[in-house]
């Protein structure tokens, strides 16, 4: 029978162009194994079963699929998420927006997940404010495409979340809210040719790229935030590392009556924004 070092060895000649860490990160969840485990199992004896699903994982990832599409979800904040193509995958540093969120989160609350995609900020931050004792929240998730919509339906589902599912365009249509929580598209168009082949070949451009300077979103979301949020309400943001003095020069030109503040990501750098309006 083959074993885990073979199938290893196998996949670096499948799929040359891929990385290691994808390679093992693919073979590992199919077979159920920590990446401390994967690295002690290397005699580990395959099943013919596990051979062959192997072996078509291997030949998607020559193609250039990413890990997450081909296993079919990614883990975010602890919580598995199911993904697909046409959908964003959850980043680690998007984390950082669940823990800034719960810090402001209360009991009673009306929250929107602008721009759901996966939905894993919405089961990440229902199931985290149950922990907490945090009750009678209601919870809102909006996207522009169906295909997330669909997908972030059925993520809740999975981790039987009561959530109201809303088709719309930033926030056009939709009612008024305490908290708004948003990981919005941000790139530059110009940082394309810096991006991995992956996310560029897999991954929804919609959900990436914000304009020229990364800003076209937050552009749209201060002229409309005032009319979709309740008095004192809040909002939670994420932004590129980059970003901060451009974005801040934006709200604090479009929003001078909301108390605003910047929040650095586990490594020291400005990842997300704070704001809660003073009326």
């Amino acid at each position: 029978m083959l074993k885990l070092r073979d199938l290893v060895a196998q996949g670096q000649e499948l799929a040359p162009a891929a990385k290691a860490a994808d390679i093992e990160y693919v073979l590992g969840e199919r077979l159920g194994l920590t990446p401390s485990e994967f690295a002690m199992k290397q005699d580990l004896e395959l099943t013919p079963d596990q051979e062959k699903q192997a072996k078509k994982d291997l030949k998607k990832l020559a193609r250039g699929v990413s890990p997450q599409y081909i296993l079919g979800f990614a883990w975010f904040y602890g919580y598995k998420i199911r993904v697909q193509r046409g959908v964003l995958i959850p980043r680690y540093d998007t984390e950082g927006l669940v823990k800034l969120a719960l810090d402001h989160l209360e009991s009673g609350q009306k929250v929107l997940d602008m721009g759901t995609g996966s939905g894993c900020l919405t089961v990440a931050l229902a199931k985290e404010a149950a922990k907490q004792g945090k009750q009678n929240l209601t919870w809102y998730a909006s996207d522009i495409t169906d295909q997330a919509l669909r997908t972030s339906e059925e993520n809740f589902l999975d981790y039987d979340l009561d959530v109201y599912v809303r088709k719309a365009n930033v926030l056009i249509g939709l009612e008024k809210f305490d908290l708004i929580v948003s990981n919005p598209p941000y790139i530059k168009y110009s940082e394309k040719k810096y991006m991995d082949d992956n996310v560029l070949k897999n991954e929804p451009e919609e959900a990436l790229f914000g304009g020229e300077d990364g800003l076209d979103f937050y552009r749209t979301f201060v002229k409309q935030v005032r009319e979709h949020l309740t008095s004192h309400g809040q909002f939670c943001l994420e932004f590129g590392f980059q970003q901060r003095s451009a974005l801040a020069e934006l709200l604090q030109t479009a929003l001078p009556d909301f108390e605003l503040e910047f929040v650095k990501d586990l490594s020291g750098k400005d990842r997300f924004v704070y704001g809660r309006w003073q009326k």
